[in-house]
């Protein structure tokens, strides 16, 4: 794949369909390779960096979502609350990344949807209309604070990645699969976005928008 970089960069460029790029490169939908991938793009490691940032950010943040009010606030802590039902570090993070979407007023459950494995002939129905997301299968009778048992990425109809132990994990690969593909971030979500690449993988930091500029101040103090 290093070798067939360039080659393969002015063919993305040409913004071919998904399904063509991965019938032309399918080792480019493995976890090891979009983070290879991304390094090659941009010299910095998709996956320690993005979860060592959001480590390290972690009590900074939480200490700024706590003083959010409002319906935004209340939201927050409904998410935070499901930490105290589980200590695991995948838990906290996925509850990290969903206040951090809501405090700025975006709706990462837009990007995020979650299926029953019970129903999943609708699940399958409606993620072959999705056109950038992540799904979550969760065993029926489980909740959010438990484990899932299916995480993965979906592009254009196409589940791109699966089995994915995270919505963390997700978020990564999917942002590390936006550069991969030349693809642009969610609508919705940009903010959200703008907060991964300049906050937790300090990409192109010279300009932020207000919102993630006035997050990362209150973060830092």
């Amino acid at each position: 794949m290093q070798r067939t970089f360039s080659y393969r960069r002015q063919e993305i460029l040409q913004e071919p369909m998904i399904t063509e790029v991965r019938n032309r490169w399918p080792a480019l939908f493995e976890v090891e390779e979009v983070n290879m991938e991304f390094m090659r793009i941009t010299t910095v490691p998709l996956i320690s960096k993005f979860i060592g940032q959001l480590d390290k950010y972690t009590d900074g943040l939480m200490k700024v979502f706590r003083h959010k009010g409002g319906c935004a606030g209340h939201k927050i802590r409904t998410i935070m609350a499901l930490t105290t039902k589980n200590e695991d570090i995948n838990t906290r993070r996925d509850c990290i990344l969903r206040c951090l979407s809501v405090y700025l007023n975006e709706d990462i459950e837009t990007l995020v949807k979650e299926y029953v494995d019970t129903e999943s002939v609708e699940a399958e129905s409606l993620i072959a209309q999705t056109t950038m997301g992540i799904y979550v299968i969760r065993a029926e009778g489980t909740g959010p604070e438990e484990e899932p048992s299916d995480v993965g990425v979906v592009l254009e109809g196409v589940e791109v990645l699966q089995n994915l132990p995270s919505v963390t994990l997700g978020c990564v690969m999917l942002f590390g699969l936006i550069y991969a593909l030349n693809l642009n971030y969610p609508k919705d979500l940009k903010c959200t976005f703008e907060a991964f690449q300049k906050i937790l993988m300090e990409l192109d930091t010279t300009k932020l928008s207000p919102k993630v500029q006035g997050l990362k101040i209150k973060m830092l103090q």
